[in-house]
């Protein structure tokens, strides 16, 4: 019996099995060549097997720029990569010797954004040489989609699409205990609409959320850095968390609160300070110190807001005689 011949047969059989596989699948060499390229991975990508077989070029294939692919990661054993490429990723131990990673991929030929969820393992020899690595591809699109809009639903308030309580506690919490470990200050801004009540009672519930909803607008528009969280507090009343924000910084937000508010010209026949819709406004920095907690810092806002309403409203006043603003121009 001719054994070679044997074997040839069984590898072809071998290459046309994964060539029809329903997954997408490219197999590279130990010098990270593409060797296979199967059917469903030209569906997935746009790109033919000829155009990358025999060549180190498959990243084309869901990247705009020159980057390794997980195969590439495994072949040149550099798994301290992975935290830089991929979105998630498993260590190399919770896979064997395999890798698994999920990623968003430009997909250049098909012109789509994919998130992909990637798995990656090693063929060797007899005696225990890599001689080829697999990789295959899943589209989770749908699935990362549906996960991201159910976090919205759960980060988002319902009424005006900013962030919601829930959403500013977890904030609050995280950015405290950063700013105790660089030791930065922390500012927050506690603002909430004059005589809302008034509004709702004479203009109608249904008038009273959209303004609701336009204010906030207004708030997140004042808010220029990422970092910055604009949420609705609860009501008629608004937050913004700003790290490493000192108090004039802090003060400037808050005048542009003002500013943006002013500028949507609701109108408000019903106030006793203005003949359109205004806000008070609190303002409250800290340095966290061991032994307090974020709550200081609310209860320095929430003072300073009370205070810019005993004051007359339509105001911002900073804790702590940081700054006592007059009232903003109607």
């Amino acid at each position: 019996m001719n054994t070679d011949r044997h074997d040839d047969g069984t590898h072809a059989f071998a290459v046309r099995l994964m060539q029809h596989l329903v997954v997408p699948t490219f197999v590279l060499d130990a010098e990270r060549r593409v060797i296979i390229w199967n059917h469903a991975c030209e569906r997935l990508t746009g790109v033919k097997a000829e155009e990358v077989l025999g060549t180190r070029n498959h990243w084309c294939a869901f990247y705009d720029n020159p980057r390794y692919c997980l195969a590439d990661v495994l072949a040149l054993g550099q798994p301290d990569e992975l935290a830089t490429l991929y979105a998630a990723h498993t260590e190399p131990s919770e896979c064997g010797r395999g890798l698994r990673a999920e990623n968003w991929c430009v997909m250049p030929r098909i012109g789509e954004r994919l998130y992909l969820t990637i798995d990656t393992g090693p063929i060797f020899d007899d005696q225990g040489k890599l001689i080829a690595v697999v990789e295959t591809l899943r589209d989770m699109t749908e699935q990362k989609q549906a996960q991201i809009a159910l976090q919205n639903l759960a980060a988002r308030d319902a009424l005006t699409g900013i962030a919601n309580r829930r959403s500013f506690d977890s904030a609050l919490h995280l950015e405290w205990a950063r700013a105790q470990r660089e030791s930065q200050p922390v500012s927050l801004i506690l603002a909430d609409v004059d005589y809302f009540k008034r509004y709702n009672d004479n203009y109608g519930h249904p008038q009273g959320d959209d303004c609701l909803r336009q204010v906030a607008g207004a708030i997140a528009a004042a808010v220029y850095r990422p970092a910055d969280l604009a949420a609705r507090y609860g009501g008629e009343e608004f937050a913004i968390i700003m790290p490493n924000t000192n108090a004039a910084g802090a003060l400037a937000v808050a005048e542009r609160v003002g500013e943006r508010i002013r500028t949507l010209c609701l109108p408000h026949a019903h106030s006793e300070v203005a003949d359109h819709v205004t806000v008070s406004v609190g303002v409250a920095t800290q340095l966290p110190v061991k032994g307090k907690d974020a709550s200081s810092l609310i209860g320095d806002a929430d003072t300073a807001l009370y205070a810019a309403k005993r004051g007359g409203r339509n105001r911002f006043v900073a804790a702590c005689g940081e700054a006592d603003a007059p009232a903003l121009p109607a």
